[in-house]
């Protein structure tokens, strides 16, 4: 019953404070969420807390991955498509990884922080073309820990939130056990945003319906709420 910004701050609130940092629910928030979304957390983050987002961020990781948490916070992505810059964005990119030893991590950073998802998508497809790997493939070999997990998150979303969502769902249930917290946030705050479409691209992804891997990894009351918040067995 928690409008959407406040769970959202709630729950980055609850990921930094304390001992240790729960990285998992600052990529899945910062990584998916509207520029306008960010901020409008950012100023709730505030009012709630009386405190600010991006210098208790800061003050809780470090290195490259804090560098990208920075620039999602200040939602500054340039708007649409600079048709001049795909190619030469590219062309950063493998220079950047694939082309030579070792990674230029803030050529990855700048570029898939602060380019737009239409962008992006341009990007990926000439990346393809010039490097031979997906994007995704680039990332997981170039880089490492929670700044890979981030770049992975900004990529997958700049392509399809609903899909990143999708898989993110899967994994929460996927192998022993459930990561309860994780499938119960994405359900709650997904629910009333693109849940039809997470539905869609999760059957798409693996074959089944999210109403079926719901039911066949919770249980009692708990399973009958994330049942309804699904709403139905269809794609």
């Amino acid at each position: 019953m928690t409008p959407p910004i406040l769970y959202d701050v709630t729950s980055l609130r609850n990921a930094i404070k304390g001992a240790g940092t729960d990285e998992k629910v600052l990529i899945e928030i910062l990584s998916s969420r509207t520029a306008q979304q960010i901020k409008d957390i950012t100023a709730a983050y505030r009012q709630e807390f009386n405190k600010n987002l991006e210098e208790d961020v800061t003050g809780d990781t470090s290195g490259h991955f804090r560098r990208l948490l920075v620039i999602l916070l200040q939602a500054s992505r340039q708007q649409g498509v600079q048709e001049g810059n795909i190619e030469t964005d590219a062309q950063t990119l493998f220079s950047a990884g694939e082309k030579n030893y070792g990674t230029d991590e803030d050529q990855f950073i700048t570029i898939l922080g602060n380019r737009s998802a239409e962008h992006l998508r341009r990007v990926f497809a000439a990346y393809m073309k010039l490097a031979g790997y997906e994007m995704e493939e680039s990332v997981q070999r170039e880089t490492s820990g929670g700044l890979r997990d981030l770049l992975l998150a900004v990529v997958k979303c700049a392509r399809s939130v609903p899909a990143y969502f999708a898989e993110t769902l899967y994994y929460s249930m996927k192998g022993a056990g459930t990561d309860d917290q994780t499938l119960i946030r994405v359900m709650v705050s997904r629910s009333e945003v693109d849940m039809l479409d997470i539905r869609a691209d999760y059957r798409r992804l693996f074959t089944k319906s999210l109403h079926s891997a719901i039911q066949g990894d919770t249980s009692g009351d708990c399973r009958k709420a994330l049942l309804l918040l699904c709403g139905g067995d269809v794609a």
